[in-house]
């Protein structure tokens, strides 16, 4: 999966702009499908892989295509960039981070610097109003011939492997997720079987809402649904030990509720049962927070059962997303135990 995962990670696609990261599925999962498969879209953008077996419970695995971004709002008279943030980010990690545009407008952050700040403002959180981009131009002039009101911009920042297989890069969140559905595509056309009616669901815009999670499982009508994602974690230096809720490289993350979902029970157990079957790693969430797709799939259509598992991510929404490999190919292999194991009973 890491070839595919440094492609994703790499792709430019904020919410509502994820041609490159769509492009790059479609690519990847290729034209020379089996009989029964299938790559269809919908309006909003979504992209499904079906795996047909009529008359089967519906099973939806799904993954967001966006990241976290920047949307320029107003061109300052020197030519600096006025920026909105697209999706949730702490102002503290905004400083002095490269980004880049879609069509390759390289920039960095910029705020006040520390020697210019009174002693007042050395006590407030910077905000986002109070800062720019710079992309180098003399005026607004020259600024307006290459960046416009409305144009996106995300972090520049380059995948990278390091210490005992932790990874490095912008849009970890959930471009790890996309990359575990591309290797049980790969398995899928390699011959492993399921059961399921399968439909492996490319969503777009989760990070500034759950809109196309909600169209995607108009789409598809699941019975059951496992949605793969991030965990923002606290394991970190200074942190306490009981406050460190999931730990990277404690595997596969199985949560029994977040601020916008109560995991289905049944769900929950069968992927529990699953990991310790199949002797994968895995961990259960200790705190409450957060939320994601699941929240939209579960309240759709006459509701539907889902299930979360989760990777756990340091510095999550930042230009330094930090995961553990060995915990993403826990989720992959939990995913594929779900998917060509017995029919879960979905029966109330």
């Amino acid at each position: 999966m890491r070839e595919i995962l440094k492609k994703l990670s790499e792709a430019f696609g904020p919410s509502g702009y994820e041609d490159a990261v769509r492009e790059a599925i479609e690519n990847y999962i290729g034209a020379d499908l089996p009989e029964n498969c299938s790559v269809e879209k919908d309006r909003v953008g979504n992209i499904y892989f079906h795996v047909e077996n009529k008359g089967k419970p519906r099973l939806m695995i799904n993954a967001h295509m966006d990241e976290v971004g920047f949307m320029v709002t107003g061109i300052t008279e020197n030519g600096f960039l006025k920026f909105g943030c697209v999706g949730g980010m702490n102002p503290l990690v905004l400083g002095a981070k490269r980004v880049v545009s879609e069509n390759g407008i390289k920039g960095v952050t910029v705020t006040k610097p520390i020697h210019l700040l009174s002693p007042e403002e050395r006590k407030e959180l910077p905000s986002v109003d109070s800062m720019c981009i710079d992309i180098g131009a003399e005026s607004k002039e020259d600024a307006k011939k290459y960046v416009h009101v409305g144009d996106y911009f995300v972090f520049d920042s380059g995948y990278v492997e390091y210490g005992d297989g932790f990874i490095k890069c912008k849009a970890l969140d959930d471009r790890h997720g996309c990359a575990i559905m591309c290797k049980l595509i790969d398995d899928i056309k390699a011959g492993a079987s399921t059961e399921y009616d399968l439909w492996f669901a490319f969503t777009c815009r989760e990070e500034v809402s759950y809109s196309s999670a909600r169209c995607a499982a108009e789409y598809v009508k699941p019975d059951l649904a496992l949605v793969i994602e991030s965990k923002a974690v606290q394991d970190i230096y200074g942190v306490p030990e009981e406050k460190k809720v999931c730990i990277l490289g404690d595997g596969a993350i199985i949560s029994f509720m977040d601020n916008s979902t109560i995991y289905d029970r049944g769900m929950v157990e069968h992927l529990i049962s699953l990991a310790e079957k199949n002797g994968i790693k895995y961990q259960k969430n200790k705190y409450i927070s957060g939320g994601n797709d699941s929240a939209a799939i579960q309240k759709s259509i006459w509701g539907v059962k889902v299930g979360l598992i989760s990777a756990a991510s340091r510095y999550i929404h930042s230009q330094a997303n930090v995961v553990k490999y060995e915990d993403i190919d826990a989720m992959y292999k939990i995913a594929y135990s779900l998917i060509t194991s017995e029919i879960l009973d979905i029966k109330e």
